[in-house]
């Protein structure tokens, strides 16, 4: 038996149809964005007095810590939120990319400047088993402190990090370099890392970015790496 609709019901059940899809799409949209906006960053506390580390002044720390680390936390939240409220169907590339570039900058600063001043302290050295690590991959301590001190005198004047991280892909440690927020080594997680952006140094030391270099070498606190390392090197 054949079923016979009229033109009105065809359109009236094609209306319900498209209205249908329509309401999903945008509950699926609202959805996505009320998930993309879970994601809110807090600032970790100084993990040392800033008035007690050698050869550093604490208005240098303070001002290092409170605009730069905790402005790039600020910056990563505004632009999480505005990432939670993009409709990336109709956005153009252009928006996408500034974006999501700028998430990855704000991350990157987040998380390298966590571990630059959870490697400040007391100029300790690091434990027997990553002493051990930077003997194998560096021939020797002294070395790795030359390469690590050079690569730093190296970026002075510029930007950028040096960054000791273990190589997930090879299973060594490396000497990353780095000359912004979005060059850091696939693969690689920081254990200890040296800030040569100007605000870092410029307050105390004015361009002569060297003897800042070698001032923080000598007030590297190995603690933190030594716990990273453990962590990394057994996953």
């Amino acid at each position: 038996m054949t079923i016979r609709i009229g033109r009105r019901q065809f359109l009236a059940a094609s209306a319900a149809a498209g209205a249908a899809l329509n309401a999903s799409a945008a509950s699926a949209e609202n959805d996505a964005a009320v998930l993309r906006k879970g994601g809110v960053n807090t600032p970790l506390p100084l993990p040392f007095d800033p008035a007690k580390i050698k050869g550093l002044s604490e208005k240098l720390l303070i001002s290092h810590y409170e605009n730069n680390y905790i402005g790039a936390i600020k910056r990563l939240n505004a632009i999480g939120q505005e990432l939670a409220a993009l409709n990336f169907d109709k956005a153009p590339g252009f928006q996408i990319n500034g974006l999501k570039r700028e998430e990855l900058i704000a991350t990157n600063s987040m998380i390298l400047h966590e571990v630059y001043f959870a490697g400040l302290g007391d100029g300790s050295k690091p434990g027997a088993d990553l002493a051990q690590a930077i003997d194998r991959d560096f021939g020797g301590f002294a070395r790795w402190r030359s390469e690590f001190l050079g690569m730093g005198k190296a970026l002075g004047g510029g930007s950028g990090w040096v960054i000791l991280a273990y190589d997930k892909h090879g299973k060594r440690l490396v000497n990353s370099w780095a000359n912004d927020h979005t060059q850091n080594m696939a693969g690689g997680d920081p254990l200890l890392v040296l800030d040569m952006f100007e605000h870092a140094y410029q307050m105390d030391f004015g361009a002569k970015a060297a003897d800042y270099v070698k001032v923080v070498m000598e007030a590297f606190s190995w603690s933190n790496a030594d716990r990273l390392y453990a962590k990394y090197s057994k996953t």
